[in-house]
């Protein structure tokens, strides 16, 4: 009979420097991992606050006495061996000259080259914390009449100056302007966003923008639709489509529904228990779904989301 699972839980520190850059620590050939690179930290012990296990493990590791600062987040992952939970801390400043103490490799990367390192599965959720939008706007669609076609457009304006830099493109198939209105937010909006369209692999092609696939599409595709210079997201509701969207390689996904949600009346609510054991299967962004707004960013995190991703949450009134 195998012997249980250990469930640990391990403090991990973002640690910047005057130039932006971050510290990563490369993993020694006689730990587990051996070879990747990580955000420096480790195991919080019995009786530890997580900002003393945290300084501590930086003086151990890097030689560095640390003020432990803000939360960043929780990522629960499941590895063949253990239930780890990573918690990341920002850290305001130290003192001391950083250094590999344990034999280790030690290395200053810029935080647009993070994704080029090969990390443990938990620490890639935080680059993508630290990197990307912490909220995923889905628009509703307009209606046919050009009166409400306009209110859209001024509530996407709207949207846009509000914050929301991550934006799907939600429009039915059968929305008798729904190629001319892409084009038209796209063509005048391109760098304001990231641009995704709902479940068009041609026309994101044609736009130069990202495709959300829907959790049917996973089923049939074999490879990524689209270049690695545009978006590729999918939606998920259990664990054999978050496994295909990570096959795939989607760059995020949303999973839900978390709670109950008007646009979704039927649907199960998976609460955040579920959401978090489904996270922690696998190593993707993923944003939470469902009756989510701003305010449930922080619980999101906790579980281990990227943010939320949300209809009426985020749309303004």
């Amino acid at each position: 009979m195998s012997s249980p699972k250990r469930s640990i839980h391990v403090v991990a520190g973002v640690i910047t420097d005057a130039r932006g850059r971050v510290l990563l620590n490369r993993r020694t050939e006689h730990s587990d991992l051996a070879g990747l690179w990580e955000f420096p930290g480790g195991k919080r012990e019995p009786g530890e606050s997580s900002e003393q296990a945290l300084a501590r493990e930086l003086h151990e590791e890097l030689g560095i006495e640390a003020d432990v600062g803000d939360w960043l987040m929780d990522v629960p992952q499941c590895y063949p061996d253990k239930d780890l939970v990573l918690e990341v801390r920002h850290i305001r400043s130290w003192r001391g000259t950083p250094r590999g103490r344990e034999g280790q490799a030690i290395t200053w990367v810029a935080p647009e080259k993070l994704g080029r390192y090969s990390m443990p599965p938990a620490d890639l959720p935080v680059v993508a914390a630290l990197r990307q939008p912490d909220r995923y706007l889905i628009t509703p669609p307009p209606a046919d009449d050009d009166s409400d076609q306009l209110r859209w457009s001024e509530q996407l304006r709207r949207a846009l100056a509000d914050g929301n830099q991550r934006i799907q493109l939600r429009l039915p198939p059968d929305h008798p302007r729904r190629v001319a209105l892409c084009e038209a937010v796209v063509r005048g909006h391109r760098r304001a966003g990231q641009w995704l369209l709902n479940r068009d692999i041609d026309l994101a092609r044609t736009l130069g923008v990202g495709v959300h696939l829907g959790a049917e599409q996973l089923a049939t595709l074999r490879e990524r639709p689209l270049p690695a210079d545009q978006l590729v997201a999918a939606s998920c509701h259990d664990l054999a489509q978050l496994h295909a969207a990570q096959q795939l390689g989607c760059d995020f996904v949303v999973l839900g529904p978390v709670q109950a949600t008007a646009s979704h009346p039927g649907a199960d609510p998976m609460g955040w228990e579920r959401f978090a054991a489904l996270r922690a299967q696998v190593a993707l962004p993923i944003y939470a779904l469902g009756g989510l707004g701003p305010d449930d960013i922080v619980t999101a995190r906790r579980h281990g989301a990227q943010g939320i991703a949300a209809i009426r949450g985020l749309w303004p009134a």
